[in-house]
């Protein structure tokens, strides 16, 4: 399987031709769901869904499809009818020849006075990739390769290195990035590789790397 970082929250997932494209946001590259053979997105937020990328994505490929939750599917579905699939924790299926489960219900809360919107993860092929979307969902199985939101209105360092010790990945990337100054960069660097009890990776947009 071939991952490639797109800016901020989305990756690029490659396996026996075909192409999984997750969170393809309002940060990430106007063509960032272009080539997608399938599309997952986690929650409504515009740096994880960006209607204009989704339907250039979906028009470039005409048997493209998408998997999320009901307040995205029901901006979509009725423009790209049986091409966007909602759901919710839980489920299972199928998508682009990867096999993903839905893991979580909730956004991370970003302040008690925000109401908290739905947010699902999904762990892809078994757990060989966990991308959690804007929350420190933890799946009920092993993971091999996080998706770490590594810096966020809604998280701070010490809830991120957490979140690897209890994952317990054998890898995090860093995801969720597009905040974090080049300056401070070397510091989370730092701090999550010594602390999180993982190998911590980062990657810059456009760059790939097998798994």
């Amino acid at each position: 399987m071939k991952l490639t970082k797109k800016s901020h929250a989305c990756v690029r997932l490659e396996k026996d031709g075909r192409t999984l494209v997750v969170d393809p946001g309002g940060f990430s590259e106007e063509d960032a769901a272009v080539g997608a053979d399938a599309i997952l997105v986690t929650h409504e937020h515009p740096d994880h869904f960006d209607e204009g990328r989704l339907r250039v994505g979906l028009e470039a490929n005409p048997a493209a499809e998408i998997w999320t939750l009901k307040s995205v599917a029901e901006r979509l579905a009725a423009a790209f009818p049986g091409r966007v699939h909602t759901v919710g924790h839980g489920d299972t299926f199928t998508a682009a020849g990867f096999d993903v489960q839905v893991h979580g219900e909730l956004h991370a809360v970003i302040h008690p006075d925000i109401p908290r919107i739905t947010n699902v993860g999904y762990l892809i092929d078994g757990g060989r990739v966990f991308h959690p979307g804007d929350a420190f969902t933890v799946p009920d199985r092993p993971v091999e390769t996080l998706m770490l939101p590594v810096m966020a209105p809604w998280n701070k360092i010490s809830e991120v290195i957490d979140y690897v010790r209890e994952v317990r990945p054998q890898r995090a990337y860093d995801v969720h990035d597009a905040l974090l100054a080049d300056l401070a960069r070397p510091v989370y660097d730092r701090q999550i590789g010594a602390l999180g009890g993982t190998e911590h990776l980062r990657l810059a947009p456009g760059s790939s790397t097998d798994l």
